[in-house]
């Protein structure tokens, strides 16, 4: 969520970058000021009337002690109607303050000034390509049907059990995706990321603190009976373990890694661009997450580009780097690069990792603050990314690796699956 301090202090600049977002945002700015000003006027006629009446309660002690009953009582008069003011006052400033933050909660990040302007994915600016496309044998077949003739994924039965997106795992693609959850974890704490392991459900004060409530509600499934959220990344839990605290600036920076399952309601389109694991309801995901002095947040955001390209370098697999535009970027988000890598076989960029700065959007909602060196209390900055996201790397896999007699494994993986072949 934006401050309002930042809004007051930089309308201007607010409203040019939230036109990056392809978002007229000049009547919300005004109106978010104009609350602000409402609110902070009542705040002060009530601080006044309480000021008052504590000023003639201490009065009327005085005048009882004094013998003054008269007098005393007919002040008593005065500090009801002080009070039934006061009351009336107290309703309007949290009727104040519930628009304002209501019209807070559905205004987006804004922008990094790095982050172009455009309206679609196809204005993602790439900034960084590297590894070889490999050139697959004739007949090359993509991943859905590998996965069907060496039977280790099973779609239909998935969609028997569940529905379509919820895939079954067999044999050695079961256990060549666990072997990616093991690589990618050990990988991450290598690096200095401590390994939580989370909740799948979170709460509706979770979903606001990160920033998928509002703006994503329908995307997640909701257990009604209990109001819990499946979630749709461990972002929600693992940032959400900050919630409502005050850390010291020596805690800092924080990095914490974890593996979960993803659940996501999206609505798929048909055709091959979502076929098989290119989009699925439910999927494994191992992320890394950072809480951060506000100084060195954007450092710390290349230092996990970087920690993902070590990967993806391991793995060999052929990949590049987007900057999104402004019209492409998450609801919460300052600055994102996504990663993509190469599916030979269906010749096309997949999504496999985003990494993003969302400044302190996320920590404003979550009360995440720190003890700066003044002793003053500050916003943190947070940061998350995919560490990666397993299905499309699987995909990647299967189809880059594979050979006229069968998939060959990346030796990185070799001593976590048991086997070089499928």
């Amino acid at each position: 969520m934006l401050q309002v301090p930042f809004i007051r202090e930089n309308k201007e600049l607010v409203i040019e970058r939230l036109a990056k977002r392809n978002i007229d945002a000049e009547q919300s700015i005004n109106d978010v000021i104009t609350l602000d000003e409402d609110r902070r006027n009542l705040q002060a006629t009530l601080d006044n009337l309480k000021a008052e009446s504590n000023s003639i309660s201490k009065e009327i002690g005085n005048l009882f002690k004094a013998g003054k009953a008269q007098e005393a009582n007919a002040l008593k008069e005065k500090t009801t109607q002080l009070k039934e003011d006061t009351k009336q006052l107290e309703q309007e400033l949290n009727d104040k303050a519930e628009a304002l933050n209501a019209l807070l909660y559905q205004l987006p990040n804004v922008p990094h000034q790095s982050v172009p302007k455009g309206n679609t994915d196809e204005d993602n600016e790439e900034v960084y390509r590297e590894g070889d496309i490999p050139k697959l044998v004739d007949g090359a077949l993509p991943h859905w049907e590998l996965a069907k003739k060496y039977d280790i994924i099973d779609f239909e039965l998935g969609n028997k059990i569940t529905g379509a997106g919820f895939p079954v795992y067999k044999g050695k693609g079961a256990r060549l995706q666990r072997a990616l959850i093991a690589y990618f974890l050990d990988k991450n704490t290598e690096a200095g990321y401590t390994e939580f392991q989370l909740p799948h459900l979170v709460n509706e004060a979770s979903g606001f603190g990160t920033g998928q409530l509002p703006d994503k509600e329908g995307q997640m499934y909701h257990v009604t009976g209990d109001n819990l959220y499946l979630i749709p990344t461990a972002e929600v839990p693992g940032t959400n373990l900050f919630r409502d605290t005050l850390l010291n600036e020596s805690d800092l920076p924080i990095g914490i890694t974890g593996y979960t399952p993803c659940f996501r309601r999206e609505a798929g389109s048909y055709g091959a661009h979502v076929r098989g694991l290119n989009r699925l309801h439910q999927f494994d995901k191992v992320e890394i997450l950072r809480v951060e002095h506000p100084e060195r947040s954007y450092t710390a955001l290349d230092e996990m580009v970087e920690h993902v390209k070590t990967i993806l370098k391991e793995l060999k697999l052929p990949y590049r780097i987007l900057r999104l535009c402004g019209g492409d970027l998450g609801f919460t988000s300052a600055l994102t690069y996504d990663f993509e890598v190469f599916s030979t076989a269906q010749d096309r960029w997949l999504e496999i990792s985003s990494v993003s700065n969302f400044e302190t959007f996320q920590a404003n909602r979550l009360k995440l603050r720190f003890k700066n060196s003044e002793g003053k209390n500050e916003l943190a900055h947070t940061l998350n990314g995919s560490s990666l996201a397993l299905p499309r790397v699987l995909a990647g896999i299967l189809e880059n690796y594979q050979t006229e007699d069968g998939i060959k494994i990346p030796d990185v993986l070799v001593p976590y699956t048991g086997f070089d072949k499928i």
